[in-house]
């Protein structure tokens, strides 16, 4: 299936056992909206731009060009790469500062979906 242009048929990459490493990969496969735990007693919109938009991005991709620049045995654990990715977008997209950014996804049920969380966290 292709949504503008972004082929959205899903691999799966073959498990192995590797040592512990730095990197630390979930699968950035999109949870339904129906999935996604929200405390409100309102139903999440399907046609939310930022539902809309988590749609159209290739968060496996980009995943794996992230993992690429990092060290597998170096430094300190790396966040999900589909967390990340979202926030960058978000921040470009709505011209924010860092702080800001964390601020508007930890207030936001919509952002906290677009950027991969399992459901509305108030931290």
């Amino acid at each position: 299936m292709s949504i503008n242009g972004y082929n959205c048929a899903r691999k799966q990459a073959p498990h192995s056992q590797k040592p512990c490493t730095m990197i630390r990969s979930h699968s950035q496969q999109q949870l339904t909206l129906a999935e996604f735990d929200e405390p409100f007693q309102t139903k999440m919109d399907e046609n939310n731009r930022w539902v809309a938009m988590t749609r159209c991005i290739p968060w496996d991709q980009l995943a794996d060009g992230y993992h690429q620049s990092l060290s597998a045995n170096k430094g300190r654990p790396v966040k999900d790469a589909r967390l990340v990715i979202g926030a960058v977008i978000i921040k470009h997209k709505r011209c924010l500062s860092d702080e800001e950014t964390v601020a508007q996804i930890q207030e936001n049920p919509y952002l906290q979906y677009f950027v991969g969380l399992a459901g509305y966290q108030t931290k």
